[in-house]
């Protein structure tokens, strides 16, 4: 059952009934504190302004049951006649489901309790799997946004925007992301087969790629020479503002007076850890602003005075997107640093994620963000200051190297004269 919209009667038909059912009981509550009982006959007498109510509410009644009798309709004729037995807790969750499936937005999902499980699972850090974040693109299919670092997607060369035609010969299409996921998933050790088309060479391709327990390491540093630190961080999950802390104060007390930040490939993630880096970097002022339509949706982030006052660089690329967009578009507006590499992916909402009921979630677009200038770069993505493109032969190395990595050595050239600059003025 690939379109379940139809099923939203069932969840709209149990909420009008309970609506329905609450209006009339509290009106007859409301209108028996202003009764008189005859005793005699059992008659009721209520005031004219309680019968008035009363005829509201019944008219209210006639019309919901009216407007969703077609909709009852058509579950009970898919019951009585659909070619197989078809369970009503089945079309509930389609009804549940479809009410976000209408909604066209691919980051807003109904998720049972084995997909909100296995939600929870890509957020500890440590799952089971092939190393890859994926969405929804309802014109290109189930698209990647990049591979997770040391994984074995990533090693089997997927890449940003690639398009993951089929699993294991079954073709899925941008609505069936969830069932594409759990086949993608399954017991380390044993090998998945991926249809790829990529677009940057209209190429079609199958990879064979063993899955493994992926273990996300979300900040790692070094000193790329004597005073010019390198931090990666990998995606913003719960633990990422107090490591990229520890982190930047380790390459601090190494000596580094400049430091690049390492965002490509990076999906996003919590936007609370986003907004604490982002302080530590920013001196006072906006980060970002979100616009939503319910209450406490629209907000303007700002940091404090406080902050690490030295030249930064970031690289960005086609897999930075989100959160990691915040950042890079709080850095550029405030003219905190340059951005390197290549243009951002261009996701631009915001997500609550919560559990509902019965070990089911939810996740639902709230809001749109926008940079300090006032940009919403969601759909077109963030140009970094200085594009450079990454080699043919950096990108087809079994054994790449920050040495040869040339946006990195892009960044290290920009803060070194940056640092030398800063000796001359003083």
């Amino acid at each position: 059952m690939k379109k379940r919209n139809v099923l939203i009667m069932s969840l709209v038909l149990v909420v009008v009934t309970a609506v329905a059912t609450f209006a009339v009981s509290t009106a007859f509550d409301r209108a028996a504190t202003h009764t008189t009982v005859n005793n005699n006959d059992g008659t009721v007498t209520i005031s004219s302004e309680e019968y008035e109510s009363l005829l509201q509410i019944k008219e209210q009644c006639t019309y919901l049951e009216e407007k969703y009798d077609d909709l009852e309709d058509l579950q009970v004729y898919i019951k009585e006649n659909y070619y197989k037995e078809v369970s009503d807790e089945l079309l509930l969750e389609g009804a549940k489901k479809g009410l976000f499936q209408v909604l066209d937005d691919p980051y807003s999902v109904f998720m049972n309790p084995e997909e909100y499980e296995s939600y929870l699972e890509s957020t500890t850090g440590e799952f089971p799997g092939i190393g890859v974040y994926v969405h929804p693109n309802p014109d290109r299919g189930i698209e990647i946004i990049s591979p997770i670092e040391d994984t074995p997607a990533y090693q089997a060369g997927l890449k940003a925007l690639d398009v993951i035609k089929a699993v294991n010969g079954v073709e899925y299409t941008h609505e069936e992301i969830d069932e594409a996921i759990n086949n993608i998933r399954g017991e380390p050790g044993t090998d998945v087969n991926l249809t790829i088309y990529r677009q940057s060479n209209n190429s079609t391709f199958d990879v064979v790629i063993t899955r493994d327990i992926i273990v996300v390491k979300v900040v790692k540093s070094e000193m790329l020479d004597q005073n010019i630190g390198y931090l990666r961080l990998s995606q913003f999950d719960n633990s990422a503002a107090e490591e990229f802390y520890e982190h930047m104060e380790s390459l601090i007390g190494s000596g580094a007076n400049a430091v690049v930040i390492d965002l490509r490939n990076n999906p996003g993630g919590s936007l609370s850890e986003c907004l604490a880096i982002s302080d530590m970097l920013l001196p006072e002022g906006i980060i970002c602003t979100t616009k939503g339509r319910a209450s406490g949706s629209t907000e303007s982030f700002e940091s404090i005075e406080e902050h690490y006052d030295l030249p930064i660089a970031l690289l960005i690329d086609e897999g930075s997107a989100s959160a990691s967009e915040i950042l890079a578009g709080a850095i550029k507006d405030r003219n905190r640093g340059v951005l390197i590499g290549t243009k951002s992916f261009g996701k631009g909402v915001v997500q609550i994620f919560m559990p509902y009921r019965d070990g089911t979630g939810l996740k639902l677009t709230t809001s749109e963000y926008f940079t300090p200038s006032g940009v919403n770069i969601h759909g077109i993505g963030i140009e970094p200051d200085y594009v450079v493109e990454l080699s043919e032969e950096y990108l087809n190395s079994e054994d790449t190297q920050l040495k040869d990595d040339e946006q990195v050595q892009k960044a290290v050239e920009i803060l070194k004269n940056e640092l030398k600059q800063q000796l001359k003025n003083r």
